[in-house]
């Protein structure tokens, strides 16, 4: 089990390579700014009508891409 630091290690290392540190940085910025519902942003942010099975299916062929990515590297 990884300690809450590696998380946040991680989490910041894969936003910045995501987004670049200047765009990360607004991003965590936005959580900062006052009052914050997590679950009610990703209700609005992630709007999935197919079923869970679909959802499984789709995160599994974007982690192959990615690993797929890492390999040509």
């Amino acid at each position: 089990m990884k300690t809450d630091a590696e998380i946040r290690q991680q989490g910041m290392q894969a936003l910045i390579q995501a987004l670049g540190l200047v765009d990360a940085e607004r991003f965590l910025a936005a959580f900062g700014q006052g009052r914050f519902d997590y679950t009610e942003w990703r209700r609005a942010s992630l709007q999935w009508n197919d079923s869970l099975d679909a959802l499984a299916d789709a995160a599994n062929a974007y982690s192959d891409r990615i690993e797929a990515d890492q390999q040509t590297v």
